[in-house]
């Protein structure tokens, strides 16, 4: 049985590459062939964590292959997963794959694609008498972590009503099955509505921490502690309740926008969901109070910021705390210095007048204060009597409580966490 996936952005490329690690041959294919040829190299132009190893084991191995050869490699699949990143040219693209497919191929819709998307291509397969099945698979995948996600996942999600695909695509998953991750079969619409609920569901977990977390500060909690308490309890689980983080990435905002137009075009007022992106969008303000508080006047200050990035292992920046922090300490007249491991010169294409550097303590070197703005775990195994030396003023502004805050109290930093006393 031959899989194939079109698409080789960041979705195609994981899935192409993991699919094959389960011992499949796979063809990643699509028209544009200097990507093509980028990724197969390893060039992804973005950074997830153990993917190019991933990637080249099984280049080396034989199993994945890249084509640019649409039709032939339609046209010699069982099952092609559809994986571009946007949702945009789905519907038509769908269709002119079905066109060049065989009878009884099964084609997995993975794009992000608004509720009621499968349905249409459907119906549209139908009516241009083709026999091909269309599935509906979201993926739940983390950035960052996104091959652990593929690879451990919670559940697999099939939004069909053939048996036959179910079959196929057990087949596809086998390693996953026989180890007993639960398949859910739907039909397309639930499928598609699951993803954007669970979006819309961590979203408002992380903003009711980050409440809380303000809540901490004014009676004199701790919020990790707290945290930890609430994450023990069953009916809630500890993941997303760390105060400080917040919910963002390159399908995070398309995502929730579409549940909100699609309750608003259905008549549904979705208050719960517009409350916790507010709280979401309010972070890096409080974040700015915070430092506004510790060095007096913003203007003309020296900022170091440690994490670009809006989460470790990744190098997406789209909707980063510590992106919207930088532009709105620019704003203010503040001169920052940013260090990222991997995301810099994302941080110099996005934001003009931030000044990124090689280094984390070239982001301390004369700095009034020094944000931990991503919680690479790196971070903590900085040198911080020589951070210290570097500072105008020992002031560490600890967004993600990362580091040990009685440490760096008993070295004299003036330290200050999300949500703690």
């Amino acid at each position: 049985m031959h899989t194939a996936v079109y698409g080789s952005g960041y979705l195609g490329t994981i899935i192409s590459a993991c699919l094959a690690d389960f011992g499949l041959p796979v063809t990643c294919f699509d028209e544009d062939s200097a990507r093509l040829k980028e990724v197969a190299q390893g060039n992804l132009g973005f950074y997830e964590k153990n993917l190019e190893e991933v990637l080249r084991r099984n280049v080396r191995a034989g199993r994945l292959m890249y084509s640019t050869e649409v039709a032939a490699t339609a046209a010699k699949s069982n099952v092609i997963f559809l994986a571009e990143d946007t949702h945009t040219q789905v519907e038509d693209l769908a269709l002119r794959l079905a066109q060049m497919t065989r009878p009884r191929t099964v084609l997995v819709v993975s794009s992000p694609v608004p509720v009621g998307t499968c349905a249409r291509i459907e119906r549209r397969i139908k009516d241009a008498g083709l026999a091909i099945t269309i599935v509906s698979q979201p993926m739940f995948l983390t950035n960052g972590c996104a091959v652990e996600d593929f690879n451990w996942p919670d559940r697999i999600l099939l939004g069909t009503s053939s048996s036959e695909a179910v079959m196929t695509l057990k087949q596809t998953y086998r390693p996953l099955v026989m180890r007993g991750v639960p398949v859910i079969v739907t039909n397309h619409e639930t499928a598609e509505l699951v993803r954007e609920a669970s979006t819309a569901f961590v979203a408002t977990k992380i903003a009711f921490i980050n409440e809380i977390a303000s809540l901490s500060e004014r009676v004199k909690a701790d919020a990790m502690d707290l945290a930890l308490a609430l994450g023990l309890d069953k009916k809630i689980g500890p993941r997303c309740l760390q105060p400080g983080s917040v919910f963002a990435g390159p399908f995070a905002e398309t995502e929730m926008d579409s549940l909100a137009t699609l309750a608003s075009g259905n008549g549904v007022s979705l208050r719960i969901l517009s409350a916790a992106r507010e709280v979401n969008r309010s972070l890096p303000d409080r974040i700015v109070d915070k430092i506004t508080s510790l060095v007096d006047n913003i203007k003309g200050k020296e900022l170091g910021i440690l994490g670009l990035a809006f989460k470790p292992n990744t190098n997406y920046i789209a909707g980063s705390t510590s992106l919207l922090l930088a532009r709105n300490l620019i704003t203010q007249g503040a001169h920052v210095r940013a260090y990222d491991p991997v995301a810099v010169s994302e941080g110099n294409t996005e934001l003009s007048g931030i000044h990124c550097c090689v280094s984390p303590y070239a982001a301390a070197e004369g700095s009034d204060a020094l944000v931990v703005g991503t919680g690479w775990p790196e971070f903590r195994a900085l040198d911080f009597e020589k951070i210290k030396k570097l500072l105008k003023r020992p002031i560490i502004i600890d967004t993600k409580n990362l580091l040990d805050s009685g440490r760096l109290r008993s070295m004299g930093y003036q330290y200050v966490g999300v949500g703690r006393a």
